[in-house]
């Protein structure tokens, strides 16, 4: 049985449609990203899911059973948001323990689950502390605490790492990561991260216009996207013209060369990054077409190309992938 099924699920504002007739099934206990760009109709999906959006038109099923017209506290779900949303007067353990107090569970047993629950996440040592006190890292931490006490068979996870720092978020990745698998559970996670989805994700979920334009494992989707829409969104792909159709070329299976025979985009250099192990090569022809090429420095460094030389990037042909029109 899936942990979620989303049927042809609508959601209007007004004269708005902003999620669009989807269908999605979320196999138990995995890790999904949703991700898309802005006003794709991530955010409102997942707080249909949650039940803080009603839905317009479909049906949403949690372990087979309908919940589309459930309030929140009765589907079995919690939702950590991005604001993280702690009380500023109350301490660590008492934010974690929350959830339990408005079930009427006694003081003695919500105290003592909330310090199990710091512990999982890492920060019993910081119970008494109030969000004040304790760092962005540490406040989504408590957060996520908070969201998992109640027991839920779904998390919810509204772009929870937007607001750290980038090696924050990578550790914090790990974390959400272990935490997932440790429990048991299915998390849901918004996220505009490319990187992100591709690091947390067994399946991730790309929409646009409200859509579903792909969903699949990261690596497939990454290596054999469905549109142009989403190479160019998952990003690392060239997307080029070939007769009628367009086809996608991940950039670090390009390179730098004008002598032998196959695939080409001849043109001048437009912008040379270096990104420390890799460079980044862009070319553009004089029709305006733009590809590049991912370079590992070493492969770089022995060539003698600067901004604004005449440069050919080349690939093999097996490493085209045609895309739907």
């Amino acid at each position: 049985m899936n942990d979620v099924e989303l049927v042809a699920v609508t959601k209007r504002y007004g004269g708005a449609v902003a999620v669009d007739a989807i269908d999605l099934a979320i196999p138990t206990a995995s890790y999904t990203c949703l991700l898309g760009p802005s006003g794709c109709g991530k955010t409102s999906t997942l707080r249909m899911i949650a039940g803080h959006e009603s839905v317009s038109d479909g049906d949403i099923l949690l372990a087979g059973r309908n919940v589309t017209l459930l309030p929140p506290a009765s589907r079995g779900t919690a939702m950590m948001f991005q604001s993280y949303a702690l009380f500023p007067h109350l301490s660590a353990r008492d934010n974690v323990a929350f959830g339990l107090r408005m079930r009427g569970t006694p003081k003695a047993e919500r105290l003592a689950k909330a310090d199990q629950f710091l512990d999982l996440v890492q920060l019993g040592a910081l119970a008494d502390r109030l969000p004040a006190q304790l760092s962005g890292g540490q406040q989504q931490r408590v957060a996520l605490a908070r969201a998992l006490i109640t027991g839920p068979r779904v998390l919810l996870l509204d772009e929870p790492l937007s607001a750290l720092d980038p090696f924050l978020r990578a550790k914090m990745r790990e974390e959400l990561k272990r935490l997932q698998r440790e429990l048991g559970i299915s998390f849901i996670h918004v996220t505009h991260s490319q990187e992100e989805a591709m690091a947390l994700a067994d399946l991730a979920v790309v929409m646009d216009h409200g859509r579903i334009v792909q969903a699949a494992p990261p690596r497939e989707v990454f290596e054999r996207p469905t549109s142009a829409f989403v190479a160019r969104f998952i990003g690392g792909h060239n997307v080029l013209p070939r007769g009628e159709r367009a086809v996608a070329v991940r950039t670090d299976r390009c390179r730098l060369d004008a002598g032998t025979e196959g695939p080409r985009l001849e043109g001048r250099v437009r912008a040379l990054e270096y990104l420390g192990s890799t460079v980044r090569v862009v070319v553009a022809t004089p029709d305006g077409t733009e590809a590049e090429a991912l370079l590992p420095d070493s492969a770089f460094a022995s060539s003698t190309v600067t901004l604004g030389d005449a440069a050919t990037l080349a690939w093999n042909a097996a490493d085209e992938h045609a895309l739907a029109a």
